[in-house]
């Protein structure tokens, strides 16, 4: 009787070699990334990104996203270039790992303290990517993401604050906590005050645009080499959004609005860019784009939700991430009285 025989599974090297023609003598696994596995391979002394989707991912939607990336590109947005398999597809399916490979850009991402050269290039940057956006048919009609974003259920977040605290004050009181415990305990228990600010603050909101977005346009997407932006990469599926949150959400970042003095500056700066390079951008959106970021980190739990419930694949990163935006509420709730003034000034000057 003949024994069965088992051919080993192809690795992401075979995926490149069979399908890409390219010969990887290098793959380092890069510490960047939720949602995707991301490696940088060097094939005959070229280097190229790759992205593993994981398995349930949607990878229709992930094509669109290749899409819009490749029509910011149209447009002057520097992004990364992608490279189709032999068959001419954006994304490899042929085994279990889902793969699309891009060109290696290069330079660095600043998440901390970007120069004015570098905060006027993301700015003008973002506001040339949503004024071609704008134009997409997916930008008109209702946007269900807004309408749940809006109808934030205030109970099930105060409950979901309280089972995390729960978790990390018994490991604190059975003696089995670790450092960002005692942390987590502390920034749980002001999240669970802060909760009801939210009602005045999303009561101040004025009508927001909705339309098509990058989808996750802040710094750790943003390649610089010097003020030079050499490449905006990890475009997101096609699912309008507001023009608000996606110009606050890079204009005050919780890194920057946590960690440095002159913050304020740096989102004047590249709020200017962007009302220069996308002028029929609504006063409204630019006046909201303070408060929206601050209620998208009162309402989220990201980070310390991976930490207790379903840790992320580089938990320390999102723990520290996790501690940066609420050091970032505390400092726009101190300054909101700034903030308003400094997009008025902005819009006084359009």
């Amino acid at each position: 009787m003949t024994e069965p025989t088992t051919e080993p599974s192809p690795t992401i090297a075979d995926v490149l070699a069979c399908r890409y023609g390219l010969a990887p003598d290098r793959m380092v696994q890069l510490p960047i990334g939720q949602g995707t596995t991301n490696y940088r391979a060097t094939c005959a002394g070229h280097d190229v990104f790759v992205k593993n989707y994981p398995p349930g991912t949607d990878l229709a939607g992930e094509a669109d996203a290749i899409g819009l990336s490749a029509l910011a590109g149209c447009h002057g947005t520097p992004v990364a270039g992608l490279l189709r398999n032999h068959a001419g597809d954006l994304i490899d399916t042929s085994s279990r790992y889902a793969v699309s490979v891009w060109e290696w850009m290069p330079g660095a991402v600043v998440t901390t303290d970007l120069t004015a050269g570098q905060a006027r290039a993301a700015g003008a940057t973002l506001g040339r990517v949503h004024a071609v956006f704008a134009t997409l048919p997916a930008s008109i009609g209702p946007s269900s993401q807004a309408q749940s974003w809006l109808a934030v259920d205030l109970a099930g977040l105060a409950a979901t604050v309280d089972r995390l605290a729960d978790i990390a004050e018994a490991r604190i009181a059975a003696g089995s906590a670790d450092p960002f415990d005692a942390q987590a305990a502390n920034t749980l228990a002001e999240r669970r005050d802060a909760i009801g600010m939210i009602p005045g603050l999303m009561g101040d909101l004025p009508k927001l645009t909705t339309q098509v977005l990058h989808g996750d346009y802040s710094p750790v997407n943003l390649i610089f080499e010097g003020d030079q932006l050499s490449a905006v990469i990890d475009f997101r599926p096609p699912d309008p959004f507001f023009v608000a949150y996606e110009i606050g959400r890079v204009a005050f970042y919780p890194n920057t609005v946590a960690t440095t003095t002159d913050w304020l500056a740096t989102a004047r700066t590249l709020i200017d860019a962007y009302v220069r390079a996308n002028p029929t951008v609504a006063d409204d959106d630019i006046r909201a784009c303070a408060r929206v970021a601050l209620l998208q980190l009162l309402t989220s739990l990201y980070g310390i939700k991976q930490h207790y419930l379903k840790p992320g694949l580089f938990q320390d990163a999102l723990d520290e991430f996790w501690l940066l935006r609420h050091r970032a509420v505390s400092v726009l709730l101190d300054h909101q009285d700034d903030t308003d003034a400094l997009l008025h000034d902005i819009i006084a000057d359009r």
